[in-house]
């Protein structure tokens, strides 16, 4: 197993980890809503330390029901994810071109050289190159 395979896999125990171990303990157990996110938490906190507070904003959009405030932001979550990984498998395909071509740009400069020196080595000073695809001509001093 490779150094990256052992990483990879440690990391990925530590995130199973993270996600199973607070239901395992029972992290929670002593709330009305054990897992509630940040801005209801916030709120909470809020109304017990100031209960006469008065918000500033009211939400443009009041979702129905939980569920369906659920469903709108793991829709969220998953449309940020698809621009991350679009943006991301973007620039690799975008190098891995440019790699090809300097590859591809590297094996014709090759080409050249060898139809060169081919066309200096023969006896006339002239060839018809690799494969007879063309003529190359070179001017040599004196000739």
């Amino acid at each position: 197993m490779s150094r990256n395979t052992k990483i990879n896999a440690l990391l990925l125990l530590v995130v199973a980890a993270l996600a199973v171990l607070p239901l395992a303990l029972g992290l929670g157990d002593h709330k009305e809503e054990p897992f509630a996110g940040a801005d209801g938490e916030a709120e909470t906190a809020i109304t017990e330390l100031h209960p006469d507070y008065e918000p500033w904003f009211s939400p443009l959009y009041e979702p129905p029901s939980g569920e369906i405030e659920s469903g709108l932001f793991s829709l969220q979550a998953a449309l940020g994810a698809g621009v991350l990984a679009y943006y991301f498998g973007l620039r690799r395909g975008r190098r891995q071109g440019a790699a090809l071509a300097k590859a591809a740009e590297g094996k014709a400069v090759g080409a050249e050289t060898a139809e060169v020196a081919e066309a200096k080595a023969s006896p006339d000073g002239g060839g018809t190159g690799s494969g007879g695809t063309g003529s190359v001509t070179v001017d040599e001093p004196g000739a």
